[in-house]
C-alpha cells in the first residue's frame, strides 16, 4: 500500500518534493502567474499545472530535473530557442544543476497559453 498522500495542490506538490528542487518549482509557479494572470492552479496526472478553458501548462520534479509540458508547436522561433532543453516529443528538461532560464519559461506559458486556447 503506497503511504503518499494524494496531492490537491501545488503548495503540497512543492512541499513534497525533494529540496533542491523546491525553490526552482516554486519560481517557475510564480513567473507562470505573473506571465499568464488569468490562469488557474491545478493538479493534473499528478503535476502541478495551469488552465485557462484548457490545462496548458504542466511542470514537474525529477531527481535530476524539472519537466515541462506540453511542446510549444506553434511558435518557430521560441522552438528554436528552446532546442537545448527539448527531448525528441519536445517536452523539455532543465537540469537541477543548471541555471534554468525562468523568463524563456515564462515565454513558453505564454505560448502555449495561446495554443491551447484554439
Amino acid at each position: 500500500m503506497n503511504n503518499v498522500p494524494e496531492i490537491t495542490t501545488i503548495d503540497q506538490y512543492i512541499a513534497l518534493a525533494a529540496p533542491i528542487s523546491q525553490s526552482i518549482l516554486s519560481e517557475i509557479r510564480r513567473v507562470v502567474i505573473k506571465a499568464v494572470p488569468d490562469a488557474t492552479e491545478i493538479i493534473s496526472y499528478k503535476s502541478p499545472a495551469f488552465k485557462l478553458r484548457r490545462t496548458f501548462f504542466y511542470f514537474a520534479a525529477f531527481k535530476n530535473h524539472i519537466g515541462v509540458y506540453p511542446p510549444v508547436t506553434n511558435d518557430p522561433d521560441l522552438i528554436s530557442e528552446l532546442l537545448p532543453y527539448a527531448n525528441e516529443k519536445g517536452n523539455l528538461k532543465f537540469s537541477l544543476t543548471d541555471t534554468i532560464p525562468y523568463e524563456l519559461i515564462a515565454r513558453v506559458a505564454v505560448a502555449l497559453s495561446k495554443q491551447y486556447l484554439k
